[in-house]
């Protein structure tokens, strides 16, 4: 096993892999080492929705370009690999009941349009509407970019006629789907390690220095301690990213949010195959029974049940016959501990949750199938936005705040991150993903006031 190496990468998840698969095969480093106590792929970059999106917002453009040069490489990967990872483009379709929220769709979306998210096609069922082209269930060849905001009731349900009643509008954005991450994940390892990257198995426990700049890495493992020397060091340790950059003297602006995620067999069929990856936009009050409510309330842990909840439940088909539910309900800054605590009543809430827009579920709500549970958690930034950038200690590198969307966006975040490491050119909008962001008094005053952060 190596004593040295070009780059030591802290993390396996898919920024540590994306960025040894980017530095290996793009600009061909040949010994690099990821380090993780953990198998690749197994803490937090297995626990996601698995979907991914252009369609962000921002007072800027920096998180579109990001997101589409990110989708630019996934679909060069799915072809050189005839699809492996089963990459979709069915959409996301943002829905909502409430004619003001609808609007906001429509100002959100044209400022989409202006960043690069592509066009915003409007549907009010008037004669010079555009057409709507409806999505297909695998591939992304000759799918439609941009987004349609339909508004006319009769296309809207005859379009997707398992929405509820209540739903008002749906923006269905375009370049957008989903993909099997666990696939992709393996496919950038395996061909990182085809190149001679090394995996090892163990914690770092400390990052060396000399005269301020990186000149080792102390790993500890099973087989024992040992000191790679190295003039590169990458913190990619995913939700340990903060504990990682200690090690450097450095305090990273990020926090940790618990996200959980609960599957279950479909056998009433209420979910079609084909579904879009669906959010139900809007906050909303369960409906307990008196009995159930007052049952909530007496519990310090449950009682926010009985409140009006955020909005943002969302789900998708998964596989032949089960569905994905997921609600950030719970959302807020915690300390990263495993194993994850999980709510009991978890998948109960996000199937009640989702009823109002697809009143099919009500079917599951007294007689749920055994569930699947599981999750991870969100390390972000303040705006939500990812570090991919040199670290204030010469040879020190970051490449995370990837909030649960590393999926889609580690392959551009990875480029970014290597183009730093290697000297090589960095794409213009490179300066919103750097710590010397917060540097900018302007840029500091405008995340006081920065508005939603496309969280999900």
């Amino acid at each position: 096993m190596s004593q040295s190496a070009e780059v030591v990468i802290c993390g396996a998840g898919i920024a540590g892999i994306s960025l040894a698969h980017q530095l290996a095969r793009v600009h061909g480093m040949r010994r690099i080492v990821v380090a993780d106590e953990r198998p690749p792929l197994s803490l937090t970059s297995d626990k996601s929705s698995e979907a991914y999106r252009n369609w962000w917002p921002g007072p800027d453009d920096a998180m579109i370009r990001l997101m589409n040069r990110s989708i630019d490489l996934l679909e060069e990967l799915a072809v050189a690999t005839k699809n492996r990872f089963l990459m979709n483009r069915r959409g996301y379709l943002w829905c909502t009941a409430d004619p003001i929220r609808a609007e906001d769709y429509r100002e959100h979306g044209l400022k989409a349009t202006a960043g690069g998210a592509g066009e915003l096609r409007i549907h009010t069922g008037r004669m010079s509407d555009p057409d709507y082209r409806p999505h297909v269930a695998d591939g992304w060849d000759d799918q439609p970019e941009g987004a349609d905001l339909i508004l006319e009731d009769m296309l809207l349900h005859q379009a997707f006629p398992y929405l509820g009643p209540d739903v008002y509008a749906a923006l269905h954005t375009r370049r957008c789907g989903w993909l099997s991450g666990q696939q992709l994940g393996m496919e950038l390892l395996e061909r990182a390690r085809a190149a001679g990257v090394e995996i090892i198995e163990g914690r770092v426990e400390r990052v060396e220095t000399t005269g301020g700049r990186v000149t080792g890495v102390r790993i500890s493992g099973r087989s024992g301690n040992r000191t790679i020397a190295t003039g590169r060091f990458v913190d990619a340790a995913g939700p340990m990213l903060a504990s990682v950059g200690r090690l450097l003297d450095i305090e990273l602006p990020v926090t940790s949010e618990l996200h959980l995620k609960t599957s279950f067999e479909d056998h009433l069929g209420v979910v079609p195959r084909d579904l879009p990856f669906l959010i139900w936009d809007d906050p909303q009050s369960l409906a307990w029974s008196p009995e159930e409510r007052e049952a909530l309330a007496e519990s310090e842990a449950t009682h926010r049940l009985t409140k009006t909840l955020p909005s943002g439940a969302h789900m998708r088909p998964e596989g032949r016959r089960h569905v994905l539910l997921l609600w950030p309900y719970h959302t807020g800054a915690v300390s990263e501990t495993f194993p994850l605590a999980i709510p009991d009543e978890y998948t109960e809430i996000c199937l009640r949750g989702l009823t109002r827009v697809v009143p099919g579920l009500e079917a599951y709500v007294e007689r749920l199938p055994k569930p699947f549970v599981d999750g991870g958690y969100y390390t972000k930034t303040r705006e939500n936005r990812p570090l991919a950038c040199p670290l204030p200690v010469e040879g020190a590198f970051v490449h995370g705040a990837l909030s649960g969307y590393g999926l889609m966006a580690s392959s551009a975040t990875a480029e970014l991150c290597a183009a730093h490491i290697t000297g090589d050119s960095l794409p213009d909008y490179s300066p919103g993903f750097d710590l010397l962001r917060y540097e900018d008094p302007e840029y500091l005053a405008r995340v006081e006031d920065w508005g939603a952060d496309g969280q999900l």
